[in-house]
């Protein structure tokens, strides 16, 4: 390949067409397939001559006549990009877009406003055509990538805009399973509103619908996703899927789904597959690689993603698996996008490795906050700080009955359990109730299944207020400390600046402070109503009694 790098700019298209003619191809069984005397036709598009940074650029290459019978196995798309001043070089992969090879596409997403250059490469058997461009980079004020702070590591940032990120998350487990994309695109729009900036979406899972829930599979939505050409689709664990293929079409309505959600700031956590689909490649086969290098070559370039090997990972996949898979993401992907799992059983997670942002903890009961304590100190103890989250700890009205006991699931219990999770320096991942319906009337909601709800779905409003007390200071500066709090209350603090204080049975507290004063104040975490207390002074404070016995939590910040 010759070293375009060298190349003075005038030589360097934004748009490069080549029709270049070889031998030496591999020779398809198709009837009516070109021979490999026959010119091997592909023409370069670039998508845009700018775009802004931590949006992507996009290169297709349109092949007139593929020699391949499997392009997904057989032709590929590869290459590089630069700054124009060669100190930053990506190499990424490209992938097909198409079931009989005619577009493959690479995309490469800038980090940074400035002046970039690239070389791709399609290959098809001993045949290539290769291509160069160049583009710019605005800057856009794109928040960006999420990463982990790398002052205060228990918490995220955007990587474009350096604000922090209060992850309030949700499941909306089958939000790909909608025929109508405009449901997916209602249900993003109202999480936004409701002040959830992440949702819990799987690529592969399927799963039976005898949850006990009010959802069916019909013609509008269904838990029986299709990443793969399929013999049966409505086949939940017989599917006949051919692994040596893709489903382009489905992975182009993911496609508009990630795009839409990151003009509205929401993350998508990518879940590869689930225990329950029992229909997965082989573990560690040539098969299940190419699925998930398709997955990140295809959506890396998005910046509002997160990687999540699997749910109930250990269920159907082992340790040593989970290691080499997230390290083989890791790699694959070019910009590093922060990646975790999420087991059955919280010991299954690959806490130190290099490859793994942040836990994904599955823990059902309503100690929580005792909970991620314990975890956050395991954490400090292998000495590899990272964000802690707990995304499965219950579901609005939803009753496992392996749960039995662990207490009521209504969203009054979720929301003050979630104040245990965040009081702990943790964050949560919560889901709504389906009772509203799935292909069963009023079919209205669908909840942590599928992402749609409706206004008499109220949970997530009592979320909102949570949102909007803790980003009233910086909360990423404080830790647990609640020895500086009686009664058995909880306390992030950054001692004498910050004492952010949860009252779970209402009543009153005493505080230890550093001297000075303070600025004080009630917050009705139910309502998101503050009332105004008199300054704190001194070293001890006493708050008075709580306006009632709900749950109440204080601020005090230091004047």
């Amino acid at each position: 390949m010759k070293d375009f790098r060298k190349l003075k700019p005038s030589f360097l298209p934004i748009v490069g067409l080549l029709a270049i003619t070889l031998s030496g191809c591999r020779q398809p069984s198709q009837a009516n397939a070109p021979t490999a005397t026959e010119p091997l036709q592909v023409s370069f598009e670039q998508s845009t001559p700018a775009v802004d940074a931590y949006d992507y650029v996009e290169v297709t290459a349109k092949v007139g006549q593929p020699r391949v019978q499997n392009p997904f196995t057989d032709a590929t798309l590869n290459g590089w990009f630069e700054s124009a001043d060669g100190r930053k070089r990506w190499n990424v992969e490209g992938f097909c877009d198409s079931e009989k090879g005619t577009a493959f596409r690479i995309r490469f997403m800038p980090p940074a406003p400035g002046d970039y250059r690239y070389s791709v490469e399609y290959r098809e058997g001993q045949g290539h055509a290769v291509s160069a461009g160049r583009f710019h980079a605005n800057d856009g004020h794109r928040r960006g990538l999420l990463r982990i702070d790398p002052e205060h590591r228990w918490h995220f940032l955007w990587e474009g805009t350096g604000e922090h990120y209060f992850f309030n998350g949700t499941t909306a487990y089958w939000l790909m399973g909608w025929k109508d994309e405009s449901i997916i695109r209602s249900s993003i729009e109202r999480l936004q509103r409701l002040k959830i900036n992440r949702m819990r979406v799987t690529i592969a899972g399927r799963t039976n619908v005898f949850y006990g829930e009010a959802v069916m599979n019909a013609a509008n939505w269904t838990v029986n996703v299709t990443p793969w050409p399929t013999k049966d689709a409505s086949d939940t664990y017989h599917p006949g899927f051919d692994y040596t293929r893709l489903d382009v079409a489905y992975w182009q309505k993911f496609d508009r789904a990630l795009r839409f959600a990151r003009e509205h700031d929401m993350v998508f956590s990518i879940v590869f597959d689930m225990n329950d689909s029992r229909s997965h490649p082989d573990a560690g086969s040539e098969d299940e690689r190419r699925f998930f290098r398709y997955a990140v070559a295809r959506f890396s370039a998005f910046s509002n993603i997160t990687w999540d090997l699997g749910d109930d990972l250990d269920s159907y996949r082992d340790d040593a698996w989970a290691h080499t898979t997230g390290t083989l993401v890791e790699e694959w992907d070019p910009y590093h996008h922060l990646a975790t799992s999420h087991p059955v059983r919280n010991a299954h997670q690959d806490r130190r490795a290099d490859w793994f942002g942040f836990t994904s903890f599955q823990e059902w009961s309503r100690n929580q906050h005792a909970f991620m304590l314990k975890e956050r100190l395991r954490q400090r103890l292998l000495f590899h700080i990272i964000p802690q989250t707990n995304e499965e700890y219950g579901y609005e009205d939803h009753y496992p009955l392996w749960a039995e006991g662990l207490g009521s699931e209504s969203a009054d219990t979720l929301r003050r359990t979630a104040w245990d999770i965040v009081m702990a320096g943790g964050y949560q991942t919560t889901g709504e109730s389906t009772r509203r319906g799935t292909n069963i009337l009023p079919d209205t909601g669908g909840g942590w299944m599928n992402g749609r709800g409706d206004d008499t779905m109220t949970m997530l409003e009592g979320y909102g207020h949570m949102v909007d007390f803790f980003t009233s200071f910086h909360w990423w500066e404080t830790d647990p400390h609640d020895e500086l709090v009686s009664g058995g209350n909880y306390c992030l603090a950054k001692p004498g600046e910050i004492y952010a204080i949860y009252l779970p049975r209402g009543g009153k507290t005493r505080v230890e402070l550093k001297s000075g004063r303070y600025g004080t104040g009630w917050f009705n975490p139910s309502t998101g109503d503050r009332i105004s207390l008199p300054d704190a002074i001194g070293r001890v404070w006493t708050s008075p009694p709580a306006p009632d016995n709900n749950d109440w939590a204080l601020l005090l910040q230091r004047k």
